[in-house]
């Protein structure tokens, strides 16, 4: 992980500083997670400018107007999350496997922003995510996931989408909001630590009108294809859809 090396040589006594800050709203349970959003963004945005990444925003207009919405982008790398930090004027919280629910800031991350832990083994647990999604949803709180369920490692391609991440949105009846990372996959994942460019697109909402009698595999097979064609359009791979 050599840019992270560098992130944290460049930033040094800030890089502890910030991490004592969002170590902090993680314990404080009377600091709201719009808190420790800003927070982790304030962290994240010098980060990435010390590791010399370079986050290209499009469509932030296309946002919905109101809170309350699920954010469904294409899973690159481990950069991922950072790119929505740095770019979305929109506090936000989101879902993560437990397999990486206590790796180190990770961690206060996920506990400052009040985040969910799913085990995609266990049905029993994973349905009470979804119904503590759906109602959190409800009370107007923004969340992220991933529909692939998993880095797809394989650059700006993307696999299959779950069905059943899209659980929420239509319980809750929110907007769907589809978003294409491009690049993503480069600062952590790519290697080196020359600067580079990820670029993020937030893409017009599906609203619940428009997608209420579609199953919910149906609706993963719609957002992905959305997202394919942004990919499409805004890289030079031929070989994109291979």
């Amino acid at each position: 992980m050599q840019r992270i090396a560098l992130m944290v040589f460049r930033l040094f006594f800030k890089a502890i500083y910030y991490f004592i800050r969002i170590w902090w709203c993680s314990i404080r349970k009377e600091i709201s997670y719009e808190e420790g959003f800003r927070c982790a963004k304030t962290a994240t945005i010098a980060a990435n400018k010390a590791g010399r990444v370079t986050i290209e925003a499009h469509g932030l207009e296309n946002l919905p107007k109101n809170d309350g919405f699920i954010l469904f982008p294409n899973h690159q790398g481990l950069f991922d999350g950072l790119v929505f930090l740095e770019s979305c004027p929109r506090p936000f919280t989101f879902v993560m496997k437990k397999e990486a629910a206590d790796i180190i800031l990770l961690k206060q991350v996920r506990k400052a922003l009040g985040a969910l832990v799913i085990d995609r083994e266990d049905l029993r647990q994973s349905m009470k995510v979804i119904q503590t999604m759906t109602q959190e949803v409800g009370e107007g709180r923004n969340f992220l996931i991933f529909p692939e369920g998993t880095r797809s490692r394989q650059k700006n391609h993307t696999l299959e989408f779950k069905g059943g991440t899209f659980k929420s949105a239509v319980k809750a009846k929110c907007p769907i909001v589809p978003c294409a990372l491009i690049d993503s996959y480069l600062p952590f994942d790519g290697g080196g630590t020359a600067p580079v460019t990820v670029k993020i697109f937030y893409m017009k909402p599906l609203y619940y009108e428009e997608y209420k009698n579609m199953k919910t595999n149906q609706i993963a097979q719609e957002v992905k294809r959305r997202i394919d064609e942004v990919i499409a359009v805004n890289t030079s791979e031929s070989s994109w859809c291979d």
